[in-house]
């Protein structure tokens, strides 16, 4: 017995040591002193360490020894190799690792960590070859925030720690890239309105500069610290700008606005910006630049061609002059708010490493294969230049609650290749952009939740898919399966129950958006909800018809399937019936899912705030489809004129806001906003002026108030005698003296407000009536645009009508101005015009629809300019005249009936 003992604990021993032995790998590195290969080799050597491996790295090494595990990083790169590609096999006890480059055998070291990791053990067997279908996979970051600084507007946020402390934060920045790297992420891109006055002096012009000496230097210090951090990660940091931008000290120099869209180009903002990038290319020549030519100058025309070819370009070329640089630096052109073809057109003889990118979805997530002249324009731009970019931007509609589902997310980058053409990925933050580095999460002591680690998934699956986008579905659902139950300490099944959870709540945000939306952009919060005419008359509040053509598969609206519905007309597509089915489904499946978690004993804190979110989207859910379904009945009483279909309405509306007010409690306290941009830009469903309106606590007392109106409004129709007619007030012009020989018509029928064509008015909103407007020139407003000066001494508004043709999405209008519009000209709103107040105003027989917007100007000299196209200048009233909001239903096929006084 005791021998049988000892040869027990012997053996016990002797399999001990041969474990320990097994357990021993070198690394040897034929690259040393090369940054991205001793990251990767680092890397791998942790991770190893962390399953129980001793390992060391050496330079060369002999013929391994029996139990010793040989890992070679080969200095060879191989030309079968895509870049960035690597191939990983494994030779009895020997490991080879081969890259196109040293990004591959970066990516080849964390590959075969993540392999090591999860099986916990280096397989025996191992034949991996692997390269990236997107060539850029990058993310983003805004050096912006929720609100405008004193005195400045939209973009303008020098570098400064009182402003983005975080920025200088190296333990941060080193947390932010490499969690880009363990996703294979290529790209970092930096945006800001104008960031060469806080990174570079000028010295024809050292007055632009907008921080002090020693701000200035810690700003050298970072860009310097995370260019070079994320260079040793395989990562090109990009530095996105806007046009035309210049400094507050440059424009209070000179005179000037820091940005004026409607200004011409002028020499010397010309050729201070020419200066500022080439100083910027010649300090920082390895830092790529992003052009962003929309928002801050007309986007559209030959200005923009100009800029590019005569300013931006010439600015790289004398910087890389400067740096003494022979290879031209990439250009990232950005196709907002510009006509992105022409430009490529025009730019490609003059420099060939041009890249172009363009927004996915607009500023929300909602469709895998956008269609139409919006896939065309991308097509036509991948086929252009070098490498075609698709960006996943803003996420309007997802905030602030999480999402990640691979399902849509991987059928996203799939449509981004097959109907886009794009090539590249550029990855907004999915919520909270505007206050990076922190989520809107409300957490106990005030502690603030990091987007990257709230939203791993989010990074994680679009780089996923990024990488290599058709993956078997059922590999896919077993590999995320197990990522979300290791995460938070569960069995594989109670991660496939997370997983199902994600991918139903993943459906719901993009659907809603796409079928009874307002815009794509920032301008909405889809998750607070809309107001009840903001979805029977959407057109009144200035509807982005892109969404609906190009970024939603073919379907009706609201309006459209109650037209439908009435006149017994078949419907096409997806309908608004179809998805409040679907929501309510989608959130009933999530809800189910997550509540048959039982196993989780890992970031149990966190699961309960995924849990949450979940149950929150189902509230959205059920709102938003008892709110339509009773806009529907609302329609329907248009064509009906029976009550009975307000009185249909009526409970629906009430369970809509009893879904809210649960949406509300479930959102009080575990959240502290639902937008992260809290500006006057935001109009949907309110304003987020002064910060206004970022809560559902906030919204629900106007619901509730809509609701109430309602009932109030059907029972007063009820008792209505027949015939009662609503008074209208004409509105009164106020006194201004403008400069110049202007002609005036006054609004009435019969009337001409142009001096050159001999349009007439035939009929106008009752307000209007009398009102003294500013002939102008048809002709002149197409080749010049409109300058009115004036001085006043009292607040004016400027009433202005603007005409909106019926047109394809995304096709230029050469002849009408286009109204203010927030989805491409951030300043749309600088004097109140970006809201329509009239809709529907006026009928001029031969001119399309009219929609009344006003600015607002406070006493004393002033100037309404208007950029190029035809518009009516209709008068000016006193800034606290009563201007109703409303749609005056006013066509020239017949007056239309509209309901929007029901809520108001």
């Amino acid at each position: 017995m005791m021998r049988l003992t000892w040869l027990l604990v012997f053996g016990i021993l002797a399999n001990t040591s041969f474990a320990t032995v097994i357990r021993k790998v070198i690394i040897v590195n034929q690259l040393p002193n090369q940054p991205r290969v001793e990251y990767g080799i680092d890397a791998l050597k942790n991770k190893l360490q962390s399953i129980g491996y001793a390992v060391d790295v050496v330079t060369k090494a002999n013929t391994p020894y029996k139990n010793q595990q040989l890992i070679v990083i080969n200095k060879n790169f191989r030309k079968d190799l895509k870049k960035e590609g690597f191939s990983i096999r494994a030779e009895k006890n020997t490991i080879n690792i081969t890259g196109a480059d040293p990004s591959g055998l970066l990516y080849g070291c964390l590959e075969l960590a993540d392999i090591a990791v999860n099986n916990r053990s280096i397989p025996e067997n191992i034949n991996v070859k692997d390269a990236p279908e997107m060539v850029l996979r990058g993310e983003c970051i805004g050096l912006q925030k929720p609100y405008y600084l004193p005195g400045r507007t939209v973009y303008e946020y020098p570098y400064t720690e009182e402003t983005f402390p975080w920025f200088y934060d190296k333990k941060l920045w080193l947390q932010v890239l490499d969690s880009m790297a363990v996703n294979k992420m290529n790209s970092l891109y930096l945006w800001n309105g104008h960031p060469f006055a806080s990174l570079v002096k000028l010295k024809e012009y050292p007055y632009a500069v907008e921080v002090d000496d020693a701000t200035f230097a810690k700003n050298e210090d970072i860009y310097r610290f995370l260019t070079t951090e994320a260079d040793k990660r395989g990562i090109w940091v990009i530095q996105m700008f806007y046009n035309i931008i210049v400094s507050k000290p440059f424009a209070e120099k000179h005179g000037l606005k820091t940005q004026d869209r409607e200004r011409p180009i002028i020499p010397v903002i010309a050729d201070y910006t020419k200066k500022s990038i080439t100083e910027f290319v010649r300090k920082y020549p390895n830092v790529g630049l992003l052009v962003c030519l929309g928002e801050a100058m007309e986007g559209v025309g030959k200005d923009d061609i100009e800029w590019f070819t005569k300013t931006i370009i010439p600015g790289v070329q004398d910087g890389m002059k400067a740096a003494g640089l022979k290879a031209e630096p990439p250009i990232v052109l950005r196709a907002h708010d510009t006509d992105a073809p022409a430009v490529m057109k025009a730019s490609l003889p003059l420099y060939k490493n041009l890249y172009t990118m363009a927004k996915f979805n607009g500023e929300a997530l909602t469709y895998q294969t956008p269609r139409g002249k919006w896939a065309e324009l991308h097509q036509t731009l991948s086929k252009q230049g070098n490498i075609h970019i698709e960006n996943v931007h803003i996420l309007a509609n997802l905030e602030p609650f999480r999402y990640g589902s691979p399902r849509f997310i991987q059928e996203s980058i799939v449509g981004m290749h097959e109907a886009m053409g794009g090539n590249g990925l550029h990855l907004y933050p999915q919520a909270s952009y505007w206050d990076w580095p922190y989520s809107a999460d409300s957490i106990k002591g005030g502690e603030r939740l990091l987007q990257i680690e709230r939203d791993w998934l989010w990074y994680k699956t679009w780089s996923r898919y990024a990488w290599q986008s058709k993956r078997n579905r059922t590999e896919e659902v077993a590999y995320w399966s197990k990522i979300l139950g290791n995460e938070f300490g569960a069995n594989n099944t109670d991660g496939a129950h997370i997983l199902k959870a994600y991918e139903e709540i993943g459906e719901i945000a993009p659907k809603l958006l796409r079928r009874f939306g307002i815009t794509d952009g920032n301008r909405q919060t889809l998750t607070l909800g809309m107001l009840m005419t903001q979805l029977i008359n959407p057109y009144r509040y200035g509807l982005f018809t892109l969404l609906y053509e190009a970024e939603s598969p073919v379907g009706e609206s609201l309006a459209e399937y109650a037209e439908k519905e009435w006149n017994a007309v078949q419907h096409i597509g997806e309908t608004p019936v179809q998805i409040i089915s679907e929501v309510k489904e989608h959130g009933d499946k999530a809800v189910a899912a997550i509540n048959d978690v039982k196993s989780v004993v890992k970031n149990t804190e966190e699961f309960d705030r995924i849990k949450n979110d979940i149950f929150s989207y189902q509230a959205m859910s059920y709102h938003y489809a008892f709110k339509t379904e009773a806009a529907l009945a609302i329609l329907r009483y248009k064509y009906s004129n029976d009550i009975k279909d307000l009185d249909k309405a009526l409970p629906l509306f009430q369970q809509s806001v009893d879904w809210y007010k649960k949406l509300t409690d479930l959102t009080k306290g575990t959240y502290l906003y639902a937008n992260s941009m809290q500006t006057g830009a935001r109009k949907i469903p309110l304003s987020g002026s002064g910060g206004r309106y970022k809560n559902w606590s906030d919204v629900l007392p106007v619901f509730e108030e809509e609701l109430s109106t309602f009932q109030r409004k059907v029972d007063s129709l009820k008792h209505l005698k027949p015939g009662a007619l609503e008074n209208v007030t004409p509105l009164k012009n106020a006194v201004v003296k403008i400069v110049g020989n202007f002609q005036y018509y006054n609004i009435d029928s019969l009337s001409q407000p142009f001096s050159d064509k001999p349009y007439t008015i035939r009929s106008f909103a009752g307000e209007l009536k009398d009102l003294r407007g500013l002939k102008t020139s048809f002709k002149d407003q197409i080749a010049n645009g409109t300058e009115i000066s004036f001085s006043n001494k009292k607040r004016v508004k400027v009433l202005v009508g603007f005409f909106k043709p019926q047109k394809a999405a995304f096709s230029v209008d050469t002849v009408y101005l286009k109204q203010p519009e927030l989805e491409t000209n951030a300043t749309a709103n600088e004097y109140g015009q970006a809201d329509t107040k009239i809709a529907n105003a006026m009928i001029i027989p031969g001119m399309p629809q009219l929609h009344v917007h006003s600015y607002e100007f406070a006493p004393g000299q002033n100037t309404l300019k208007l950029a190029k196209g035809v518009a009516l200048i209709l008068g000016f009233v006193d800034a606290d005249a009563p201007l109703r909001v409303y749609d005056a239903g006013l066509y020239e096929s017949g007056n239309r009936k509209q309901v929007d006084w029901l809520f108001e």
